[in-house]
Formats: structure tokens, sequence, C-alpha cells
């Protein structure tokens, strides 16, 4: 039944590989999505080119040096000044107020203070501009003290002991798993790649098997002496293949082009993109049984994969979404497939945190697997 089922897979693979529309959307779209969805969101959050993170710095006139030595410190640390008056900031974007007569009075010994506020729920995004500005004001403390230790601070003061060598060296590293969702291509190329993969086996995987109807090679097979369960197998094959082979290339081209790094857990990352394209292929027999036509199979395709992509977090980052959102994309397989990347690539997790991923894989495919025996049908 093997062998039976592998002649088939590798002629069904050929023939849909001669296809025009195949090769367009396995090779050529999904480099142009890559390309284009990477290069506007890897600014995401309103970063600009060199990673920095917006943040409105709101100073009175009689703030004086200090205030600019803060400023100095917040750009040490990643973040980008932008003034009140400047082009209206996004409304998420956070803002630091600086008060009146803010040299003066730390100079004189009196308490201070600078507030820090950001619409919306705390988040870790949140969390991280907090301690970036706490980092950027005990800097700027500790240069004050410095400073005052050979007279009366100053401007130039500070700016002497700021770009004195440190005596002492810190070095750090990462305490645990990375916790700030990606952006731009290490997003957009996984993302699109786990669409792409479901609109193609959807598309073509289903209208390939209504065309064989159609034209009566369906029937011809029936009265081979293939059974059922070696067509079924072969069918369900040749579309993994083809699946394999569109994952294969979207890695690739991630790696060269845009510099897409797969983690640490390249084998267990393959596994779980494995399984995907054996649920994809599952439903593009399913879809090809059920649909009533041609143009019925490519609308019901392509609308079913953009609704699951746009549900499953490839769009964008679903860590952004509301926790009820997040809770939602594992209703699709795309966002068991997005969840699984990010853990192995974006946040450093074991490669035993996504074998509950490949168990509800496991599981679909079954179910896909026997619905689309259900379904299908010679003529």
């Amino acid at each position: 039944m093997l062998s039976q089922a592998w002649f088939l897979a590798f002629n069904d693979l050929k023939h849909m590989l001669r296809a025009r529309e195949t090769l367009l959307w396995t090779f050529v779209m999904p480099v142009v999505f890559f390309f284009f969805i990477g290069s506007i969101t890897r600014n995401f959050g309103n970063r600009d080119e060199g990673g920095r993170d917006p943040l409105v710095v709101d100073k009175a006139p009689s703030a004086g040096f200090l205030a600019a030595a803060l400023e100095s410190r917040l750009g040490e640390v990643g973040f980008r000044i932008i003034l009140p008056d400047a082009v209206p900031p996004k409304e998420n974007t956070p803002r630091l107020t600086i008060p009146a007569a803010f040299t003066d009075s730390v100079l004189a010994g009196h308490k201070v203070k600078v507030t820090l506020t950001r619409a919306g729920e705390a988040d870790e995004q949140a969390n991280y501009d907090k301690f970036r500005v706490q980092r950027a004001v005990f800097g700027l403390l500790g240069n004050l003290v410095a400073a005052g230790e050979v007279g009366r601070p100053t401007a130039e003061g500070i700016a002497i002991v700021s770009a004195a060598p440190k005596p002492v060296r810190l070095e750090v590293k990462s305490a645990g798993q990375r916790r700030i969702p990606p952006t731009g291509f290490e997003q957009a190329v996984p993302g699109t790649m786990v669409m792409f993969t479901l609109t193609l086996l959807l598309t073509s995987g289903a209208v390939l098997l209504m065309i064989e109807r159609k034209e009566g090679l369906l029937r011809r097979l029936a009265s081979s002496p293939l059974d059922r369960r070696s067509i079924l197998l072969g069918k369900w094959g040749g579309r993994l293949l083809l699946g394999i082979i569109q994952i294969g290339f979207a890695m690739i081209i991630g790696t060269v082009l845009f510099h897409v790094s797969w983690g640490p857990h390249l084998p267990m990352l393959l596994l779980v993109l494995l399984f995907y394209g054996g649920l994809a292929a599952a439903l593009g027999i399913l879809l090809g049984s059920i649909a009533r036509s041609e143009g019925q199979a490519v609308g019901l395709g392509v609308l079913t994969s953009n609704v699951f992509a746009a549900l499953g977090g490839c769009w964008w980052p679903i860590e952004v979404t509301p926790p009820w959102m997040q809770k939602l994309s594992l209703a699709f397989p795309t966002g068991w497939a997005m969840n699984a990347l990010h853990k192995l690539v974006s946040f450093g997790a074991p490669p035993t945190s996504v074998l509950p991923h490949l168990v509800v894989f496991s599981l679909a495919i079954l179910v896909a697997g026997w619905a689309a025996g259900r379904a299908f049908r010679f003529q």
C-alpha cells in the first residue's frame, strides 16, 4: 500500500508543479509578501531604523541643563525623543513629564518627581519602558553625584563624567526567555509561510482533485488494482510533498534574503511544520471532496486561509492582542503553528514546550483525514 501511495503522491506532485498558478503561489508570491509585510512591520510600534522606541518628553522651559542630560541618557537606553509639539505620536506612546525648575530643585536638594505615563493596560513593553526610564534617571543621579565631588555640578561637569571610562564593567545577559513579540521579518516570514502553505494546499490541492474527478481520472483509479486507502494516502502525500517544498523554500529565502534566524531547535521546528503541512493537506482533500465547483473551491480556500491567518496571528504577532483573542487564536491550526514558531524561534522555549502542539496536530490530522475519507468520491 505504501509503495502504491508513494507512486500516486510523486505523480500528483509533478502534475501540480506543472501548473503556473501553483508555481506562482509557491515560489513568487510568498517572497513578495515577505518583503512588503516585513518592511511595513519592521518599525512596528513606531520604532525607527535603529530599533529605538519613541518617548514623548514634556519638559518645562525652566527645566534646566539636567533635563537635557536626562534626555541624553534616555537616548542611550534605546529611546527616540519626541517633542510634544512635533508630529502627534501614537496614543500608546509613553510620555515622560519633567517639571518646571527641575535642575534648580535637584541642585537645591529637593525631592523632584518625573512622571512616566502610557495609555492602555500595563504589558511587557510598558514594564520594559519603565525599567529603561528608571535606568536613565539613576544613571543621571550617579553622574550628578560624581560631578559634585569635584565642585558644583554643571552641564560640562556631567558631560565629562559621562564620557569618562567606567572603572566597573557590567556584563548583562538574559535571565530568562524573551517576552517581547517579534516584529519585521521575524514575524512576517514565518507568518506568511504558514498562511501560504494553508492557502496553496486548500486551493491547488482541492482544485486538482476536482479536475481529476471531472475528467474521469479518479474513475480510472477506482477501476485499477489500487484500493481506496492507497489512493487517499497517495493524494494526501502528494499535497504534503508540495507543502514541504513550499515550507523549505520559504525558510531558505527567509534565511538568505531576510536574515531570519530559525532558532536553536530546528529539528523540532521542522517536525511542527511537517505536522502542520499534513493537516493542511488533509483539509485540501476534504475541501476538494465537498466543493461543487472549482470556483467554489478556490473561493472557500482563499477565504478560509485568510480568516485563519488573521485570527491565528500570521499577519501580526498575536501577543500584542487582548488575552481573549490570544485564546481564540488556538481555535485555528494557524494559531497553533504560530504559537509553536514563536516559542521555538522568538522566545527561546525548549522543544518540549511544543509537544502539546504536535498532539493537537496529530488529532486534527486524524479527524480531518477521517472526514476527507468519508467525503471522498470518485465521480
